[in-house]
């Protein structure tokens, strides 16, 4: 069987829908914190099973029979992640899986300033030492998060954040697909190349499509990375997804999340989904 976690979320989700148009339902298992989550997979034929990355035994019950593992990366960072990450790892190399691959990221280094990136380099490393063949899939930086960075800038006419730099957006459907070729048979051995989008735009790019898509022009405005945290605190944001978000653009200075490859294009036998289609459905309303 192949297995995939975190199916209740938008990636692990889109990566069963994507397995189900290439393999038989009965063939797909999912790992799912809440199995109501994925109820609509169970009426599809898909085995749905609860797997708690906190649980080991959990893990050893919905990983039964695996021939392939995907270990989708959890939401939390630091050492909560990486020992969540390492216990699914091991859970299926003992459940018989001769393959464990793990959504990383492009970004991936110990000395990263984004919280995340520490937390996937040593959970590659936890896969270079599981003992079967392994895909750590370098996944380009959500598409989504841009949405997310966005705000109300539509609205406001301004995108505040700090200095930042260009960041090679990937949609979530773009990696989905890439996942579930490796599942499937796609020779993606070992760490893979930045599987990303085709363009890296820093927010000044961002606020360009924004303008374009709202026809309301978005003004890109740069602050300090003191003022954005305190902003960002002041609006109720706890401190550390604050320092989470300084890190993000942090790094961005420093190149971490570019350039683009084109890999991910090459692997899908097209071109990738632009930046401007992931942005169009959440800034229609503020035309």
């Amino acid at each position: 069987m192949i297995i995939v976690t975190g199916a209740g979320g938008e990636l692990g989700r889109a990566v069963v829908e994507q397995l189900l148009e290439r393999v038989p339902a009965q063939r797909i298992g999912v790992s799912v914190r809440d199995p109501e989550r994925a109820r609509g997979f169970m009426d599809r034929g898909v085995r749905v099973r609860r797997g708690d990355f906190a649980d080991p035994a959990s893990l050893a019950h919905a990983f039964e029979g695996a021939a392939k593992v995907l270990v989708v990366s959890t939401d939390a960072t630091g050492e909560a992640a990486v020992r969540h990450h390492r216990t699914a790892v091991e859970a299926a190399v003992a459940a018989g899986a001769g393959h464990v691959l793990y959504t990383s990221h492009m970004g991936a280094n110990p000395s990263s300033p984004f919280p995340p990136m520490p937390d996937h380099a040593a959970t590659e490393v936890a896969l270079r030492d599981c003992g079967v063949a392994f895909t750590a899939l370098r996944n380009g930086f959500y598409a989504t998060s841009a949405v997310m960075l966005l705000g109300a800038a539509a609205r406001t006419g301004e995108l505040v954040a700090p200095e930042d730099g260009p960041v090679a957006w990937t949609a979530h459907a773009d990696l989905a697909e890439a996942a579930a070729l490796a599942l499937t048979g796609e020779d993606l051995d070992g760490v893979t190349p930045a599987l990303t989008g085709s363009e890296a735009l820093d927010i000044a790019g961002v606020a360009e499509i924004a303008s374009r898509l709202t026809g309301r022009p978005v003004r890109r405005v740069v602050v300090s990375d003191a003022d954005y945290r305190a902003g960002l605190v002041a609006h109720g944001l706890p401190e550390p997804t604050a320092d989470l978000l300084v890190g993000l653009f942090a790094a961005s200075r420093q190149g971490r999340f570019a350039p683009a490859d084109p890999t991910l294009g090459r692997l899908l036998g097209r071109p990738t989904i632009p930046l401007a289609d992931v942005l169009r459905p959440a800034l229609t309303g503020a035309r």
